[in-house]
């Protein structure tokens, strides 16, 4: 339903997006996440035929934005990050007049505000000014606008920004539904809305793709790296800083293996401390066999892949791309 194929664009001098590719399908929540200046707004305008690409392709249900702009307007629905509302109206008013914009007139008028209404839980301030609405009212009132004409695609910039945590949690709950039988695109550079709403996420630092892929597995995807925390103790004695350190030394040479931190010292004796480690082999039993050999006891070994947040810090840390 979406295709981005090298896209840029720039302002002036600035390169805001630098060749940018990816696809979403119907059915399908793909976040884009980034930080401030990754992007994310430039190619959500591109994908509407709000802003021409400096060269590369988009498509929208197979559309090119830039060959036929007003074709992909009618196919899309889109919020950005601040709602297009009139104060002085009511959302009753507001719906009407988004309707008759997009060209619905009579019983498709009526049915089609109904249903908006009705999705986005407007009903308690149906008839009320928008002025008197609370943020997370308006951001309803701007998706049922974005929904109103039953779009196949829909594109939401930041759908939560200043919302309180209720209001989030409901935002997010109807675009999850929403995503079930449409194209939805979100950005945003809160970690937390991925994982809880997209089936898929690009991530974008200073205008190039960074990773892409499901949330659960993106980490393999792009480091393949994964964590080891272990607790050591001598079979005899205790260790001291100097014995910590060399043993910290000791399991950086092991295959792969990588000291993040140095060694914490505890009470009975024994040092804690997390390691770096290549997906798919098995670190642990390397170390459970240096330990053996060593003369120590391995208390403790815990194994787990980067979280998004570690990648995310990782990634528009390092400026890496893919």
């Amino acid at each position: 339903m979406i295709s981005a194929s090298e896209l840029r664009k720039s302002y002036g001098q600035t390169l805001a997006v630098r060749g940018v590719s990816f696809q979403a399908e119907r059915g399908s929540v793909l976040g884009l996440l980034g930080p401030n200046g990754a992007g994310k707004t430039s190619i959500m305008k591109v994908l509407t035929g709000y802003h021409y690409p400096d060269s590369g392709t988009a498509l929208v249900c197979g559309i090119d934005v830039t060959e036929d702009p007003v074709a992909v307007k009618a196919k899309v629905g889109y919020l950005p990050e601040s709602a297009p509302l009139y104060p002085d109206l009511t959302p009753a008013e507001y719906l009407d007049f988004a309707a008759e914009a997009r060209g619905l007139a009579g019983a498709a008028r009526s049915s089609a505000v109904e249903r908006a209404v009705e999705s986005c839980g407007l009903a308690p301030v149906f008839r009320r000014p928008v002025e008197e609405l609370s943020k997370g009212y308006r951001q309803r009132l701007g998706l049922a606008q974005a929904i109103l004409h039953d779009p196949e695609v829909l594109i939401l910039d930041e759908p939560t920004t200043g919302l309180d945590p209720n209001q989030i949690l409901e935002i997010r709950a109807l675009i999850r539904e929403i995503g079930r039988e449409k194209t939805v695109l979100l950005s945003t550079h809160v970690l937390q809305e991925v994982e809880a709403v997209c089936s898929r996420v690009v991530i974008l630092n200073d205008g190039l793709v960074a990773a892409m892929g499901a949330p659960s597995d993106i980490g393999e995807a792009l480091k393949g790296e994964e964590r080891l925390r272990v607790r050591l103790r001598p079979r005899a004695g205790s260790l001291d800083e100097t014995r910590a350190a060399a043993l910290a030394v000791g399991l950086s040479g092991l295959r792969g293996l990588r000291a993040l931190d140095d060694p914490r010292l505890a009470g009975d004796g024994s040092c804690a401390l997390e390691l770096a480690a290549p997906a798919g082999g098995e670190p642990g039993a390397l170390v459970f066999d240096w330990a053996v050999e060593n003369g120590l006891v391995l208390l403790e070994l815990e194994r787990h892949r980067l979280s998004l947040e570690e990648i995310f810090v990782k990634l528009t840390a390092e400026g890496g791309s893919k």
